[in-house]
């Protein structure tokens, strides 16, 4: 399902315009990017949590050459599913 899949079954279900739904995703979408950029975690009880995890600096192997190769620290977005979606796990 992509986002113009997902406004237009939140609209039918909640008997709300398309415009309305595509305003009140994008503010959602919005809301939790701004929280995850301030390394703040976004928790929806039942449904899940999205949080900032950070990873160390560590070294790899370039696996073309095998030459060894630094990969610096960086943090990724994640979601992880609440006893909502237990099924999923």
């Amino acid at each position: 399902m992509n986002k113009s899949e997902l406004i237009a079954a939140v609209a039918d279900k909640s008997d709300k315009t398309r415009k309305d739904t595509e305003q009140v995703i994008s503010a959602f979408i919005d809301v939790v990017t701004d929280a995850l950029s301030k390394d703040e975690k976004v928790q929806l009880v039942g449904f899940g949590t999205f949080e900032v995890r950070k990873r160390a600096a560590r070294k790899g192997i370039n696996p073309l050459t095998k030459a060894p190769i630094d990969i610096a620290a960086s943090k990724t977005p994640v979601f992880k599913a609440g006893k909502g979606l237990e099924g999923f796990r």
